[in-house]
């Protein structure tokens, strides 16, 4: 028994850091894709837009970006593609969806609701994992003041130039507190496997910013010294993710089991076609798949870390 629950936290280990990878991986395909399409539908209506008449109507176009401008409000749904995110000294290229909690964060980056878009007047806020889902910001730690940092969205490319980087504890959600200046702020665990601090990687815009702001929710509450107060709830919406639903784990845990005791059940027949060794090793490779989809339902229900 011991040895069996060693082994599923080793396999539960094994997931965290590159099972995760695999999902993560996939989603951020199809979201490139996806995202992809509404660049190049965002070009043909500018392009039609043009070409029918010299007034603006619903779009404009950012100089030289060849990219639509949405109107204000038009926010993505969440976990659908906000952009994408490159930076290129650490090698990071995703695509940034929108919501920070924990099944948005399964996807890749997530730009925090509440604070503006990138590329917007004000703080625009983006969260990404560490060390699990593709680790996006693994190395969030090696920039340095001046390196770039390419945001692309519907309304156009836009670069930020390093210009801090904090240590911070993660119920302090004033680094989303709204700027006076264009602002991009990235957060991740800090140190890594860890999630008892976080680390703010603070940048300005350097390119034009968008000219029609998008309007966000509402921003995080501040107390009058200028820090801001929030529930633990909204906390958890900031800088510490938010947890998920126990019931699929229950599931997959469930079926987990019951499957064990199928494959032992089964083995103790000593079926002659496959022999013990046979069986063992098919019910291993199902009870794996069941194991996977398992541990994808755990992993919302632990304390939220990036």
């Amino acid at each position: 028994m011991i040895f069996a629950c060693g082994l599923l936290i080793l396999l539960f280990v094994a997931y965290q850091l590159w099972g995760t990878g695999i999902s993560t991986h996939f989603h951020q395909e199809q979201l490139r894709s996806e995202f992809n399409r509404e660049l190049a539908a965002a070009r043909h209506a500018t392009t039609t837009t043009t070409a029918a008449s010299p007034v603006p109507t619903t779009t404009t176009t950012e100089p030289d970006s060849g990219v639509a401008q949405p109107v204000p409000g038009d926010v993505p749904a969440d976990g659908q593609p906000v952009g994408t995110i490159d930076i290129p000294a650490i090698g990071a290229n995703y695509v940034v969806v929108e919501g920070t909690t924990t099944s948005d964060l399964q996807l890749g980056p997530g730009h925090y609701a509440g604070t503006p878009l990138p590329g917007q007047p004000g703080n625009a806020a983006i969260a990404g994992h560490r060390t699990t889902y593709l680790a996006p910001f693994f190395n969030l730690n090696e920039l340095v003041t001046g390196d770039p940092i390419y945001i692309t969205t519907t309304q156009g490319r836009f670069r930020y130039d390093v210009s801090t980087l904090e240590i911070v504890s993660p119920s302090d959600i004033a680094v989303l507190n709204p700027t006076p200046t264009p602002t991009l702020t990235l957060t991740t665990c800090n140190p890594r496997y860890s999630a008892a601090q976080r680390l703010v990687v603070l940048a300005a815009l350097v390119s034009p910013p968008a000219p029609q702001p998008i309007a966000p929710a509402t921003p995080p509450a501040r107390r009058s010294t200028g820090r801001p107060t929030a529930s633990a709830s909204t906390v958890s919406h900031a800088l510490a993710g938010e947890s998920g639903s126990a019931w699929p784990a229950i599931g997959w845990g469930a079926g987990a089991a019951a499957l064990t005791v199928g494959i032992w059940l089964l083995v103790r027949r000593r079926p002659r076609r496959l022999g013990r060794v046979g069986w063992y090793a098919l019910g291993a490779l199902a009870l794996l798949v069941v194991l996977f989809f398992f541990f994808q339902s755990v992993s919302p229900l632990l304390p939220a870390s990036f």
